[in-house]
């Protein structure tokens, strides 16, 4: 199932690139990850510092509007996932982007009773530092129960911070 998706989201994103004014690059950062968990109605968060290393392709639709799927190898502590945020990109103002968009979490390490896709929403700042640099900061908000079987009184959600920095060829 893993790489029905991921071929889909390629085929979706490289299918696109080639009528549009793109661009393909490399970022990577520090993730400041939280486990969330509730379990008969007590609540209790951990808190993990990891990273992150991907690339993403830039696909200008307007003046304003990009698109920007990305592909992320993101390693916290124990738990290591691959991330698929599909991100659009809105210019508030000149180097300054509002980036919104679904994330699609596969974990590569889950053990017995966890599953293993974590989907979640993004919403962050990507701040242009010149033609090819950027600043980006985004949080995930975590919307997966990861326990296998749970309900609302006995979950895990993900969710993280994401800070770093991306250069586009």
């Amino acid at each position: 199932m893993k790489e029905i998706t991921l071929s889909l989201i390629a085929i979706f994103a490289f299918g696109y690139v080639s009528a549009q004014d793109t661009k393909f690059g490399l970022k990577g950062g520090a993730d400041f990850a939280s486990m969330h968990h509730k379990f008969d109605g007590n609540s209790y968060s951990e808190s993990e510092t990891g990273f992150y290393v991907g690339g993403f392709v830039d696909i200008a639709v307007s003046d304003k509007f990009h698109v920007q799927p990305e592909l992320l190898y993101v390693s916290v502590k124990d738990l290591n996932q691959i991330q698929v945020p599909i991100l659009a990109k809105f210019t508030i103002v000149e180097d300054l982007s509002l980036l919104a968009g679904p994330d699609f979490g596969f974990l590569l390490d889950a053990g017995d009773g966890s599953k293993t896709l974590n989907f979640g929403l993004d919403l962050g700042l990507s701040f242009d530092l010149n033609e090819n640099f950027s600043l980006d900061g985004k949080y995930n908000f975590g919307l997966s129960n990861l326990v296998e079987g749970g309900n609302s009184d006995f979950s895990t959600r993900l969710s993280g911070f994401f800070f770093g920095l991306s250069y586009k060829f």
